[in-house]
Protein backbone atom coordinates (compact mmCIF):
# COMPACT_ATOMS: atom_id res chain seq x y z
CA UNK A 1 0.00 0.00 0.00
CA UNK A 2 1.44 3.12 -1.22
CA UNK A 3 2.75 5.68 1.65
CA UNK A 4 0.90 9.21 2.44
CA UNK A 5 3.36 10.98 1.79
CA UNK A 6 3.84 9.60 -1.85
CA UNK A 7 0.50 9.53 -2.58
CA UNK A 8 0.38 13.40 -1.52
CA UNK A 9 3.35 13.56 -4.11
CA UNK A 10 1.89 12.03 -6.85
CA UNK A 11 -1.93 13.94 -6.82
CA UNK A 12 0.84 17.21 -6.36
CA UNK A 13 2.65 16.32 -9.29
CA UNK A 14 -0.89 15.70 -11.47
CA UNK A 15 -2.14 19.04 -10.20
CA UNK A 16 0.84 21.21 -11.61
CA UNK A 17 0.60 19.40 -14.50
CA UNK A 18 -3.20 19.98 -15.45
CA UNK A 19 -2.28 23.69 -14.57
CA UNK A 20 0.28 23.95 -17.07
CA UNK A 21 -1.23 21.95 -19.66
CA UNK A 22 -2.58 24.95 -22.26
CA UNK A 23 -4.92 25.21 -24.49
CA UNK A 24 -4.23 26.82 -27.85
CA UNK A 25 -0.70 24.69 -28.42
CA UNK A 26 0.74 21.59 -27.79
CA UNK A 27 3.20 21.19 -25.23
CA UNK A 28 5.81 18.06 -24.69
CA UNK A 29 6.70 15.56 -21.45
CA UNK A 30 10.01 16.59 -21.81
CA UNK A 31 8.98 20.37 -21.28
CA UNK A 32 6.61 19.45 -18.63
CA UNK A 33 9.13 17.73 -16.97
CA UNK A 34 11.67 21.00 -17.16
CA UNK A 35 8.74 23.03 -15.76
CA UNK A 36 8.12 20.73 -13.18
CA UNK A 37 11.80 20.13 -12.38
CA UNK A 38 12.31 24.47 -11.33
CA UNK A 39 9.41 23.68 -8.47
CA UNK A 40 11.67 20.87 -7.09
CA UNK A 41 9.65 18.03 -7.71
CA UNK A 42 12.29 15.50 -8.63
CA UNK A 43 10.76 13.24 -11.07
CA UNK A 44 11.88 11.20 -14.21
CA UNK A 45 10.55 12.12 -17.78
CA UNK A 46 9.37 8.47 -17.77
CA UNK A 47 7.22 9.62 -14.53
CA UNK A 48 5.90 12.30 -16.35
CA UNK A 49 5.01 10.77 -19.18
CA UNK A 50 2.78 7.99 -17.63
CA UNK A 51 1.22 11.20 -15.60
CA UNK A 52 0.19 12.38 -18.63
CA UNK A 53 -1.36 8.99 -20.27
CA UNK A 54 -3.77 8.30 -17.41
CA UNK A 55 -4.92 12.21 -17.42
CA UNK A 56 -5.78 12.57 -21.09
CA UNK A 57 -8.35 9.20 -20.30
CA UNK A 58 -10.14 10.90 -17.40
CA UNK A 59 -9.86 14.89 -18.08
CA UNK A 60 -10.53 16.44 -21.62
CA UNK A 61 -7.12 16.42 -22.88
CA UNK A 62 -6.04 16.19 -26.29
CA UNK A 63 -2.98 13.74 -27.01
CA UNK A 64 -1.37 13.80 -30.38
CA UNK A 65 0.57 10.83 -30.61
CA UNK A 66 1.01 11.25 -34.57
CA UNK A 67 4.88 11.95 -34.20
CA UNK A 68 7.42 11.97 -31.28
CA UNK A 69 7.55 14.06 -28.70
CA UNK A 70 3.69 13.51 -28.03
CA UNK A 71 1.87 16.92 -27.57
CA UNK A 72 -0.81 17.70 -24.97
CA UNK A 73 -3.14 20.12 -24.84
CA UNK A 74 -6.92 20.64 -23.09
CA UNK A 75 -9.41 19.62 -25.96
CA UNK A 76 -11.33 23.00 -27.49
CA UNK A 77 -14.66 22.73 -25.62
CA UNK A 78 -12.76 21.52 -22.38
CA UNK A 79 -13.65 23.03 -18.98
CA UNK A 80 -10.04 22.46 -17.87
CA UNK A 81 -9.28 21.92 -13.89
CA UNK A 82 -11.56 24.21 -11.84
CA UNK A 83 -8.83 26.20 -10.15
CA UNK A 84 -8.05 29.80 -9.41
CA UNK A 85 -7.23 31.41 -12.59
CA UNK A 86 -5.44 34.69 -13.07
CA UNK A 87 -6.98 38.03 -13.15
CA UNK A 88 -6.87 40.96 -15.45
CA UNK A 89 -4.30 42.44 -13.06
CA UNK A 90 -2.76 39.37 -12.66
CA UNK A 91 -2.13 38.90 -16.03
CA UNK A 92 -0.66 42.20 -16.90
CA UNK A 93 1.59 41.75 -14.23
CA UNK A 94 2.87 38.60 -14.75
CA UNK A 95 3.39 39.51 -18.62
CA UNK A 96 5.55 42.71 -17.65
CA UNK A 97 7.51 40.18 -15.28
CA UNK A 98 8.37 37.80 -18.34
CA UNK A 99 9.36 41.09 -20.73
CA UNK A 100 11.80 42.53 -17.50
CA UNK A 101 12.67 39.99 -15.71
CA UNK A 102 13.97 37.37 -18.05
CA UNK A 103 17.70 37.61 -17.28
CA UNK A 104 17.16 38.01 -13.74
CA UNK A 105 15.42 34.93 -12.69
CA UNK A 106 16.89 31.09 -12.85
CA UNK A 107 16.36 29.50 -16.42
CA UNK A 108 14.67 26.91 -14.02
CA UNK A 109 12.16 28.65 -12.57
CA UNK A 110 10.98 31.28 -15.52
CA UNK A 111 10.54 27.28 -17.22
CA UNK A 112 8.55 26.33 -13.91
CA UNK A 113 6.48 29.70 -14.41
CA UNK A 114 5.91 29.38 -18.51
CA UNK A 115 2.24 27.79 -17.88
CA UNK A 116 1.23 30.98 -16.11
CA UNK A 117 3.38 33.23 -18.39
CA UNK A 118 1.28 31.40 -21.33
CA UNK A 119 -2.68 32.05 -19.62
CA UNK A 120 -1.41 35.64 -18.83
CA UNK A 121 -0.58 36.25 -22.09
CA UNK A 122 -3.46 34.79 -23.38
CA UNK A 123 -5.82 36.31 -21.44
CA UNK A 124 -4.34 39.71 -22.58
CA UNK A 125 -4.93 38.39 -26.03
CA UNK A 126 -7.32 39.89 -28.72
CA UNK A 127 -10.22 37.29 -28.04
CA UNK A 128 -9.99 38.21 -24.33
CA UNK A 129 -11.90 40.94 -22.20
CA UNK A 130 -8.81 42.90 -20.76
CA UNK A 131 -8.90 45.45 -22.46
CA UNK A 132 -7.62 48.01 -20.91
CA UNK A 133 -5.16 46.07 -19.37
CA UNK A 134 -4.10 44.60 -23.22
CA UNK A 135 -3.71 48.38 -23.86
CA UNK A 136 -1.57 49.30 -20.39
CA UNK A 137 1.30 47.15 -22.04
CA UNK A 138 1.00 49.91 -24.87
CA UNK A 139 1.39 52.53 -22.89
CA UNK A 140 4.91 51.85 -21.11
CA UNK A 141 8.24 51.66 -22.01
CA UNK A 142 11.98 51.43 -20.57
CA UNK A 143 13.90 53.43 -22.07
CA UNK A 144 17.89 53.60 -22.71
CA UNK A 145 19.58 56.40 -21.74
CA UNK A 146 22.29 55.77 -23.93
CA UNK A 147 22.77 55.01 -28.23
CA UNK A 148 20.42 51.68 -28.21
CA UNK A 149 21.98 48.65 -29.22
CA UNK A 150 21.43 45.47 -30.31
CA UNK A 151 21.93 42.49 -27.14
CA UNK A 152 25.08 40.39 -28.22
CA UNK A 153 23.83 36.80 -28.78
CA UNK A 154 24.37 34.32 -26.24
CA UNK A 155 25.15 31.16 -26.87
CA UNK A 156 22.42 28.18 -26.46
CA UNK A 157 22.22 26.60 -23.05
CA UNK A 158 25.05 29.12 -21.82
CA UNK A 159 22.44 31.48 -19.07
CA UNK A 160 20.11 28.00 -18.07
CA UNK A 161 23.86 27.09 -17.21
CA UNK A 162 24.68 30.21 -15.87
CA UNK A 163 21.61 31.44 -13.96
CA UNK A 164 21.24 27.46 -12.13
CA UNK A 165 24.40 27.20 -10.64
CA UNK A 166 23.92 30.90 -9.31
CA UNK A 167 20.91 30.13 -7.56
CA UNK A 168 21.69 26.84 -6.36
CA UNK A 169 25.56 27.62 -5.07
CA UNK A 170 27.14 25.23 -8.01
CA UNK A 171 30.41 25.56 -9.32
CA UNK A 172 30.54 26.34 -12.95
CA UNK A 173 32.85 25.24 -15.36
CA UNK A 174 33.05 27.68 -18.27
CA UNK A 175 34.82 27.67 -21.82
CA UNK A 176 35.43 31.82 -22.27
CA UNK A 177 37.03 33.96 -24.79
CA UNK A 178 37.67 37.63 -23.70
CA UNK A 179 37.96 40.72 -25.62
CA UNK A 180 40.90 40.22 -27.03
CA UNK A 181 39.88 36.57 -28.58
CA UNK A 182 42.30 34.40 -26.03
CA UNK A 183 40.26 31.20 -24.82
CA UNK A 184 40.81 29.89 -21.22
CA UNK A 185 39.04 27.15 -19.23
CA UNK A 186 38.23 28.17 -16.03
CA UNK A 187 35.90 26.42 -12.88
CA UNK A 188 34.24 29.53 -11.20
CA UNK A 189 31.88 30.31 -8.36
CA UNK A 190 29.02 32.19 -9.62
CA UNK A 191 27.93 35.11 -7.51
CA UNK A 192 25.98 37.76 -9.29
CA UNK A 193 24.15 38.43 -12.23
CA UNK A 194 23.87 42.42 -13.68
CA UNK A 195 22.52 43.28 -16.73
CA UNK A 196 24.16 46.95 -18.01
CA UNK A 197 22.15 48.14 -21.01
CA UNK A 198 21.93 45.30 -23.30
CA UNK A 199 24.62 43.04 -22.01
CA UNK A 200 25.07 40.40 -19.49
CA UNK A 201 27.86 39.98 -16.81
CA UNK A 202 28.32 37.28 -14.61
CA UNK A 203 30.51 38.62 -11.58
CA UNK A 204 32.22 35.37 -10.06
CA UNK A 205 35.35 34.10 -8.21
CA UNK A 206 37.88 31.90 -10.33
CA UNK A 207 38.96 29.01 -8.18
CA UNK A 208 41.76 29.21 -5.58
CA UNK A 209 41.12 33.38 -6.09
CA UNK A 210 39.48 35.22 -3.80
CA UNK A 211 38.57 38.54 -5.81
CA UNK A 212 35.67 38.90 -8.47
CA UNK A 213 36.05 38.82 -11.72
CA UNK A 214 32.83 39.98 -14.33
CA UNK A 215 32.52 37.95 -17.48
CA UNK A 216 30.13 38.76 -20.09
CA UNK A 217 27.68 36.21 -20.56
CA UNK A 218 27.80 36.32 -24.73
CA UNK A 219 31.88 35.70 -24.65
CA UNK A 220 31.41 32.45 -22.81
CA UNK A 221 31.62 29.95 -25.62
CA UNK A 222 29.79 27.23 -23.18
CA UNK A 223 28.98 26.45 -19.36
CA UNK A 224 28.46 23.44 -17.17
CA UNK A 225 27.01 23.50 -14.12
CA UNK A 226 28.69 21.19 -11.67
CA UNK A 227 27.00 19.20 -8.52
CA UNK A 228 29.57 20.45 -6.22
CA UNK A 229 27.99 23.08 -3.93
CA UNK A 230 30.11 25.74 -1.70
CA UNK A 231 29.21 28.18 0.78
CA UNK A 232 28.44 31.58 -0.45
CA UNK A 233 31.25 34.03 0.60
CA UNK A 234 29.77 36.49 3.59
CA UNK A 235 32.41 39.04 2.55
CA UNK A 236 31.15 39.40 -1.27
CA UNK A 237 28.49 42.00 -1.36
CA UNK A 238 26.38 42.62 -5.10
CA UNK A 239 25.14 46.03 -4.29
CA UNK A 240 28.95 47.19 -2.78
CA UNK A 241 30.61 45.77 -6.07
CA UNK A 242 28.44 47.95 -7.91
CA UNK A 243 28.71 51.47 -5.94
CA UNK A 244 32.56 50.31 -6.05
CA UNK A 245 32.19 51.26 -9.57
CA UNK A 246 32.97 47.45 -10.88
CA UNK A 247 31.07 47.51 -13.37
CA UNK A 248 32.19 50.39 -15.00
CA UNK A 249 35.92 49.23 -14.60
CA UNK A 250 36.90 50.61 -11.64
CA UNK A 251 38.55 49.77 -8.33
CA UNK A 252 36.46 51.08 -6.23
CA UNK A 253 38.54 54.69 -5.62
CA UNK A 254 36.70 57.63 -4.80
CA UNK A 255 37.96 61.01 -5.89
CA UNK A 256 36.62 64.16 -5.54
CA UNK A 257 35.29 65.21 -9.14
CA UNK A 258 35.17 69.19 -10.25
CA UNK A 259 34.96 69.97 -13.65
CA UNK A 260 32.72 73.50 -15.26
CA UNK A 261 30.39 72.44 -18.13
CA UNK A 262 28.36 74.66 -20.50
CA UNK A 263 24.89 75.95 -18.54
CA UNK A 264 23.22 73.98 -21.64
CA UNK A 265 25.16 70.57 -21.51
CA UNK A 266 24.80 70.54 -17.94
CA UNK A 267 21.47 71.58 -17.02
CA UNK A 268 20.39 68.06 -16.07
CA UNK A 269 22.68 67.95 -13.12
CA UNK A 270 20.93 69.94 -11.16
CA UNK A 271 18.30 67.14 -11.65
CA UNK A 272 20.19 64.25 -11.25
CA UNK A 273 23.32 65.05 -9.35
CA UNK A 274 26.39 62.69 -9.70
CA UNK A 275 26.33 62.37 -6.10
CA UNK A 276 24.26 63.00 -2.47
CA UNK A 277 27.26 65.89 -1.88
CA UNK A 278 27.16 67.04 -4.76
CA UNK A 279 27.65 71.15 -5.08
CA UNK A 280 27.07 73.46 -8.01
CA UNK A 281 28.10 76.92 -8.69
CA UNK A 282 26.92 79.48 -11.62
CA UNK A 283 30.25 81.14 -13.24
CA UNK A 284 28.77 83.30 -16.09
CA UNK A 285 27.07 80.46 -18.57
CA UNK A 286 28.91 77.97 -17.00
CA UNK A 287 28.19 75.51 -14.50
CA UNK A 288 31.16 74.46 -11.76
CA UNK A 289 29.92 70.73 -10.43
CA UNK A 290 31.67 69.29 -7.55
CA UNK A 291 30.99 65.74 -6.61
CA UNK A 292 32.32 62.84 -4.92
CA UNK A 293 32.23 59.78 -7.36
CA UNK A 294 34.34 56.45 -7.63
CA UNK A 295 36.84 57.08 -10.47
CA UNK A 296 36.14 54.52 -13.54
CA UNK A 297 37.04 54.38 -17.34
CA UNK A 298 32.93 54.88 -17.57
CA UNK A 299 33.33 58.19 -15.94
CA UNK A 300 36.00 59.30 -18.38
CA UNK A 301 33.84 57.81 -21.25
CA UNK A 302 31.02 59.90 -19.74
CA UNK A 303 32.96 63.13 -19.49
CA UNK A 304 35.11 62.96 -23.01
CA UNK A 305 31.41 62.86 -24.21
CA UNK A 306 30.85 66.26 -23.67
CA UNK A 307 33.09 67.15 -26.05
CA UNK A 308 34.96 71.37 -25.79
CA UNK A 309 31.64 72.37 -23.62
CA UNK A 310 33.25 70.13 -20.56
CA UNK A 311 36.62 71.80 -18.95
CA UNK A 312 39.25 72.55 -15.60
CA UNK A 313 38.83 68.89 -14.96
CA UNK A 314 40.01 68.44 -11.59
CA UNK A 315 40.15 64.59 -9.26
CA UNK A 316 41.06 65.52 -5.92
CA UNK A 317 41.88 61.84 -4.07
CA UNK A 318 39.79 61.76 -0.83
Amino acid sequence: MPKRSDTLKTVLLALELLRRIPRNRKVSASELHEQIAGLGLDRDLRTIQRQLEMLSEHFDIERDDRNKPYGYRWKERAQGLALPMLSEQESLLLTLAEQHLRNLLPASMMKSMEGFFVQARTNLGPSGNSRREREWLSKVRVVSTTQPLLPPKIRPGVFDEVSNALYANRWLTVDYRNAAGKKTKSEVMPLGLAPQGPRLYLVCRYRDFDNERSLALHRIISAKASTLSFERPRDFDLQKYDDDGRFGFGEGKRIRLTFRIERGAGSHLLESPLSADQQVKEIGDQLEISATVVDTAQLEWWLRGFGDRVSEIRRDRT
